[in-house]
């Protein structure tokens, strides 16, 4: 299996290569030049199966010759080992033919562990192979953040630098990040947006003197393998509900567009998904995207969801360039065009290639607050903002063909927006019970590529 780049300019890479380089050095992100398919049958030999069984048989293919069965089978095992859910990502009913997966029985409570930890598994391995050492630095709109600090705490062959946007996360979210007491470990609060963040994330993996210097690896969902590991659950919560022999529709609450990229991935690979429906906040630029085919940036407004205050979405390059027959020329120009203008239009062909699989809606802060009381009052369900934006953007297009919708965090992790909801302040799980006990560990930092840099190889010298 060999890695291809977006934008068409980089060498190809295998799967290994591909994971430890994380942004490729034409700028672009790495796909895989062919998607393997699974037939109806192996399909439905999932049913019964444990995640982690589904889990392996869904990868496989795309690790080639990286790990042996057993490594990889051994990497999935430890990776979910801590899940506070033996099911991993359970099912529940809201409504007729509506369903909420639940991802947030992870270790950080969101649905970035379900990469994340297998990430830090398989980092360790090819590290501790290789001897080498790495520079994972990563920008975070919430949750990657915590969950790439989680999975790479106390590891010798690693330092892991998470740049967050200055009071544009949560309590929970920022404490998950500066509360870790391993010295390999570094919180840095950035001042501006999370787009900031990225953009300077992508400033050091384009200074190539910076990256090869101090070994810089990357876990956003910039990295191939955080959508890997992703595209599992689709498989999981499908099967469950009668895949292959019935379709299903995925609503998937969104700001990078790495999660529901992770739902095509599994359509291209035989799962039979009707629909990819794009649910957004009020930030809600692929929404207009869609509605529209201008992509075209206005500004990111704050909000009660925000893991999804987000312009530049990353992994949209993926969708784009899948839906331009993987032309990488074309994808360049688009990007080229965003970094000049801040804008592109998808051409008529491209845009009838994405509207084959994915639709669109958009909930505002008005709407955030009333889905969660709602679903309260309806279901029983305690919606973080993000879940409940999602579930409002599914109501509108369920239809005969069963719909899940993805909860993407615990509703403890938005304890403020919950409680001015409901009028009840969740808890957190008992193993978190005294985060807000823990002495914090920050560094502020401009908006400054150098200052960044500076603070980077500071920490790695000492």
């Amino acid at each position: 299996m060999k890695y291809v780049s977006t934008r068409g300019a980089a060498p190809v890479l295998t799967f290994e290569e591909a994971m430890l380089t994380g942004l490729a050095r034409d700028g672009g992100l790495y796909v895989p030049e062919t998607i393997p398919e699974l037939s109806a049958d192996d399909i439905r030999a999932m049913s019964g199966a444990s995640y982690e069984e589904i889990a392996f048989k869904v990868m496989r293919p795309f690790v080639g010759d990286t790990f042996t069965d057993e490594e990889f089978k051994g990497c999935i095992t430890r990776a979910y080992a801590g899940f506070g859910h033996t099911t991993r990502a359970p099912l529940v009913q809201l409504a007729p033919n509506h369903f909420l997966m639940e991802l947030f029985h992870g270790p950080t409570l969101a649905f970035k562990d379900f990469a994340m930890q297998l990430i830090g598994q398989m980092f360790e391995l090819a590290l501790k192979r290789s001897g080498k050492r790495v520079t994972i630095v990563g920008a975070t709109s919430g949750d990657t953040g915590s969950a790439a600090i989680e999975a790479f705490r106390g590891l010798d062959a690693v330092d892991v630098f998470i740049l967050y946007p200055h009071g544009r996360v949560s309590e929970v979210q920022r404490r998950q990040m500066t509360t870790p007491t391993e010295s390999n470990v570094h919180a840095i609060a950035m001042d501006g947006d999370f787009d900031d963040c990225q953009a300077r994330l992508k400033d050091m993996f384009n200074d190539f003197e910076f990256r090869d210097g101090v070994g810089l690896a990357g876990v956003n969902s910039i990295n191939w393998a955080r959508v890997l590991a992703q595209v599992v659950y689709y498989f999981s919560t499908a099967v469950s509900l009668g895949a292959p022999d019935r379709k299903v529709s995925f609503t998937v609450p969104t700001g990078n567009f790495g999660d529901i990229f992770a739902g095509f991935i599994a359509k291209q690979m035989g799962l039979p998904i009707e629909r990819l429906i794009i649910a957004t906040n009020q930030n809600d630029i692929l929404h207009r995207c869609m509605e529209t085919a201008a992509y075209t940036k206005s500004g990111v407004k704050p909000s009660i969801s925000p893991s999804m205050d987000i312009e530049v979405s990353s992994n949209f390059e993926r969708a784009l360039f899948f839906a331009h027959d993987q032309d990488g020329t074309a994808i360049k120009g688009l990007m080229d065009d965003l970094a000049a203008n801040g804008s592109f239009t998808i051409s008529g062909n491209a845009m009838g290639a994405l509207q084959q699989h994915y639709d669109s809606g958009m909930l505002d802060e008005a709407g955030t607050a009333a889905m969660i009381t709602r679903a309260l009052n309806e279901t029983g369900e305690v919606l973080c903002p993000h879940s409940a934006i999602g579930v409002a953007v599914a109501e509108n297009h369920i239809g005969d063909t069963p719909m899940i919708t993805l909860a993407t965090a615990h509703p403890a992790k938005f304890p403020d927006a919950v409680e001015a909801a409901t009028g009840e302040r969740p808890s957190l799980p008992p193993r978190m019970a005294d985060l807000f006990e823990r002495e914090e560990r920050v560094t502020r930092a401009p908006n400054d590529l150098k200052a960044l840099q500076d603070i980077v190889r500071e920490r790695l010298s000492s």
